[in-house]
């Protein structure tokens, strides 16, 4: 006989690099069981990062059948799931088509920079080449990290989905979107929407009327009809079409850094949470009134939990590499078999002897937003060995957390006495510590880490209709923590913050979008060479002025 724990909740957390499924019970908020599956991320080019929306679907459908056996064997009762709640990394572009289900595309990821061309013809058509043009209405400054510009480029440079959207075929939508049509009918009458803080990461969403933007799709040249229906986050969309969790309701949708916000239970204005995941995010919620930065954060929607509730904003800063520094150094550089071999590397160091690692494979996001920069690694000597440079890999997630802490306080005006964090990467009890001393407060971490999906599923069982999980603050389970105080003076964590900074400079002005790197190999696109000819041929002018020929 199946055992009852009274209403469960699940939720589908669709990650860059991970898909998992968590079965929550509603009264407890305790994780009862969950099942994860590795995503696979393409590079065609540099600077591309593609996903295969299919292998998406397939992780999800995999994780949800695989839970449930897993829950069966622990005897506990599937029936009790009254409610789903989707969570998934943002920005991320999929167009597919209605008719057939299939993706026309594969998905391109929010770290993919193929459209810094596309970013820079659409500067043109702005006077003062004003990136920051928009941002009264999206929150957002125009980068290739938004998905207008990666949905630009795929309808200028896909004949497929060129041709679907002339015969009305194709439908575009975030991760969350192609989730929940996929799982609620797909072909057969699936629902297409999205919620308000993932239609908030797309620059064609105006943050106040709540509501698609005709003039921005105009600017971006974006039929309109493609776009997915707007809805609260917390609200019945649809039902599961397939699978052990037939008919039951996907009633919670979050993009993940805003779940995380949810699941952490920063409904206060100035409550403000940290996750360390492929990037890094700091979000601050700043109530019901959306700010605006002078300091190179975002401004985003928060949660809407419920069709007639209030949106909430949140400032946020936005760090593309985060663990992906890791990944990289166990896949690309190999100095590691795992993540736990990269700690144990830094552990037995315990400094990284001057070397500083700027992770700027994707540009640098907040507070920069400078697509030029790249990845350096510096302050090299003889004796650094790949203890260092782990260690300095470390230093700079803490590092980077500090420049959008640092922005956040600014913006706020108050600054933050402690650093809610949460995220895969919090589990590194060093990465924690150092993170600790180099923002001089403490870091609190909740000792149970999967707030993402948390928060996805508090959405779902708090929706109408559903109703097993109260969202009353004196209802709200209270979390044991772990903290992580400061232990290094003030004076060392500032010195070793400036010579971090030193480093950043030295990331920035590598790339333009001109270069050998996108396609182009002409010798005259390199702007040394350019001046040399310059250079050369006013010489030459000027000796021929000087000898009166």
């Amino acid at each position: 006989m199946a055992a009852s724990l009274g209403p469960l909740v699940g939720a589908i957390d669709q990650g860059t690099s991970s898909t998992r499924f968590l079965v929550f019970n509603a009264e407890t908020a305790e994780l009862l069981s969950h099942h994860q599956v590795e995503i696979k991320q393409e590079f065609p080019r540099e600077g591309w990062v593609e996903q295969d929306p299919k292998e998406i679907l397939n992780s999800v459908y995999e994780c949800v059948e695989k839970t449930c056996e897993k829950m069966n064997e622990l005897n506990i009762n599937i029936a009790n799931i009254r409610a789903i709640g989707v969570t998934n990394q943002r920005e991320t572009t999929v167009v597919w088509d209605k008719t057939t289900g299939e993706p026309l595309y594969n998905a391109i990821v929010w770290l993919d920079l193929r459209t810094q061309s596309t970013v820079e013809c659409l500067l043109k058509r702005i006077p003062g080449k004003n990136k920051t043009f928009s941002k009264f209405k999206t929150g957002l400054p125009l980068s290739t990290y938004f998905s207008a510009v990666k949905l630009r480029w795929l309808l200028d440079n896909v004949e497929e989905i060129k041709k679907a959207v002339e015969d009305g075929r194709a439908l575009f939508g975030t991760i969350d979107s192609w989730l929940i049509w996929s799982l609620t009918g797909g072909k057969n009458g699936g629902i297409h929407c999205t919620d308000v803080t993932n239609a908030s990461r797309t620059m064609l969403f105006n943050i106040h009327s709540l509501e698609w933007d005709p003039d921005l799709c105009k600017f971006f040249d974006i039929p309109m009809e493609i776009l997915p229906t707007v809805r609260s986050s917390s609200e019945i969309y649809g039902v599961m079409d397939s699978g052990a969790l037939t008919g039951v309701p996907i009633s919670g949708c979050l993009g993940d850094q805003h779940a995380a916000l949810v699941g952490q239970m920063c409904f206060q204005d100035g409550q403000a949470k940290n996750t360390y995941g492929t990037g890094c995010f700091l979000l601050c919620n700043t109530g019901q009134k959306s700010v605006f930065s002078e300091h190179g954060l975002i401004t985003t929607i928060a949660y809407k939990m419920g069709r007639d509730k209030p949106a909430f904003y949140a400032l946020e800063g936005s760090v593309a590499i985060a663990g992906a520094v890791v990944r990289w150094l166990r896949d690309n550089l190999g100095i590691a078999k795992s993540s736990e071999e990269v700690e144990k590397l830094a552990e037995d160091v315990g400094t990284s002897y001057g070397c500083y690692f700027v992770p700027a494979f994707s540009g640098l996001y907040a507070p920069y937003w400078e697509p030029s920069a790249r990845g350096i690694i510096c302050g090299l000597t003889q004796f650094t060995n790949k203890n260092h440079i782990a260690f300095a890999a470390l230093e700079a997630v803490c590092f980077q957390t500090r420049e959008i802490l640092d922005a956040m306080n600014k913006d706020c005006g108050i600054p933050l006495s402690q650093l809610q964090v949460d995220g895969g990467m919090t589990n590194n009890k060093i990465l924690m510590q150092l993170q600790s001393d180099i923002l001089c407060i403490p870091v609190v971490k909740p000792s149970m880490t999967e707030t993402t999906a948390l928060g996805a599923a508090m959405a779902a069982g708090a929706a109408e209709g559903i109703e097993v999980w109260s969202l009353n603050p004196g209802d709200l389970t209270a979390v044991t923590c772990e903290r992580f105080e400061p232990q290094i003076n003030p004076e060392e964590s500032e010195y070793r913050y400036a010579r971090w900074k030193k480093a950043v400079m030295k990331s920035m002005g590598w790339e333009t979008s001109g270069g050998p790197s996108n396609g182009d190999s002409s010798i005259f696109s390199s702007l040394p060479f350019s001046i040399f000819i310059m250079g050369s041929m006013l010489m030459l002018i000027g000796a021929k002025y000087l000898s009166g020929k």
